[in-house]
């Protein structure tokens, strides 16, 4: 190695070295939420198991969140413990221990076989062709106003008018419901202000309250259609339980939180690294067959939800670390999806990567009941968004999410045509 070599690797290990010592989730600036891959890599190369200075624990690497996730006896999903301090005796409170993705069996269990039949592959055609005739209107008016903005025009509305649709909520009624998902689960960042928390735990109230009477609109008959899955949770069984009605208020809310933000960050951060890789976007039009490996390229390179936790139950060890009974670990999924360790150039966009074992969707047995779903809506809002627009471009600045559990956009305008 040349002097001027050894020179920039001692520069970029000492950056790394320093990124490592500063590094506290529950204070992360701005430069890190633009783009955190600087720091993954620095943790996963330094510290792969890294205590945090609230004595939590943050993992990088592939190997050792995919042992987690698998171990659902070993690490709880259970968040009664870790939530108490951070919201007290709130709504938001009542409504993360109440919902789908922060239980453990047997609560978990019984929602998620209540869901299953929504999600189907006969039940998921039926929703094919309204998604299609979705996205087509979408890009009728786009094309029309020659472009549009990504997020708010065209991935925000998908979902929620899905997710809308398979909960029965009238299409006059959809206004609040993205505004009241952002609140909620902007409420979920490291270290929530109190300005969020207080708009979270405005919306968890406004939407119950919504929710309960549309559930009472339902159950008098009263939904001129749709709201398919909406009637699996409110008529369905399981062992000859039904949901209270705090769990089936509370898991309807999850449905849209965790469809609409997933979904859109999906569309949004797909369309954004096209862009930002000509190359695979002339890749991709020129061979339409590969949206599926796209799609979840995009999910990898840019996961639309970047952390996990889980609470250690019992004594564990993780990557030769000891983790005493009670440590709460946060499982980067960003970080593990471009881990060189299990993905070959994990920093280069790849629309025909196989295999692309990413971690997108959780694993075990909370990996995300809707990812069929999630893949179908990603792969005809990109594939219909090629075939119908022969070229596109950044039409001005875009705005980040700011945050650093879900990474999004909140605006990124396009142009239609050749600059």
């Amino acid at each position: 190695m040349s002097a001027v070599a050894a020179g920039r690797a001692g520069e970029a290990g000492g950056r790394d070295e320093a990124l490592v010592r500063g590094f506290d989730l529950r204070k992360v600036g701005p430069d890190f939420l633009e783009n955190p891959y600087p720091t993954y890599h620095a943790l996963r190369r330094l510290s792969p198991v890294h205590r945090c200075p609230d004595g939590s624990l943050f993992l990088t690497r592939w190997d050792d969140l995919n042992r987690v996730y698998r171990d659902h006896e070993g690490f709880s999903s259970d968040k009664t413990v870790e939530f108490r301090p951070k919201y007290g005796d709130s709504p938001l409170y009542r409504h993360h221990t109440t919902s789908l993705v922060f239980n453990d069996p047997p609560k978990h269990s019984r929602v998620r076989r209540l869901l299953a039949p929504a999600f189907t592959p006969r039940a998921l055609r039926l929703l094919e062709a309204r998604f299609v005739a979705l996205v087509d209107g979408l890009l009728d008016k786009a094309e029309a106003r020659g472009g549009m903005d990504v997020v708010t025009d065209y991935a925000a509305s998908l979902p929620v008018q899905i997710i809308g649709d398979m909960l029965g909520v009238p299409e006059a009624e959809r206004g609040p419901l993205r505004d009241w998902s952002l609140a909620i689960l902007g409420a979920l960042e490291p270290l929530p202000s109190q300005a969020a928390l207080d708009w979270g735990n405005r919306s968890v109230t406004e939407f119950s309250d919504y929710l309960a009477g549309h559930v009472a609109r339902y159950r008098r008959g009263g939904l001129a259609e749709g709201g398919e899955v909406l009637g699996l949770l409110v008529d369905g069984e399981v062992e000859g339980e039904r949901l209270s009605d705090e769990e089936l208020v509370q898991n309807c809310i999850f449905l849209l939180n965790a469809g609409h933000e997933t979904t859109t960050n999906l569309i949004g951060n797909g369309v954004a690294a096209l862009l930002g890789h000509p190359g695979e976007l002339a890749r991709l039009r020129a061979e339409p067959s590969l949206i599926e490996s796209a799609v979840e390229e995009f999910l990898r390179f840019e996961s639309s939800n970047q952390l996990g936790n889980r609470r250690a139950v019992t004594d564990a060890e993780v990557g030769g670390v000891a983790v005493p009974a009670g440590t709460l670990v946060t499982l980067c999924i960003g970080a593990a999806n471009r881990d060189p360790a299990q993905f070959a150039e994990p920093d280069r966009l790849d629309v025909a990567r196989r295999p692309n074992r990413h971690l997108a969707f959780g694993g075990g047995i909370h990996a995300c009941a809707g990812m069929t779903l999630a893949r179908l809506e990603g792969r005809i809002a990109i594939g219909r968004l090629l075939a119908r627009v022969p070229s596109f471009r950044p039409a001005g600045p875009f705005t980040r999410g700011g945050r650093a559990r879900f990474r999004g956009f909140l605006s990124y305008p396009v142009t239609f045509g050749e600059t």
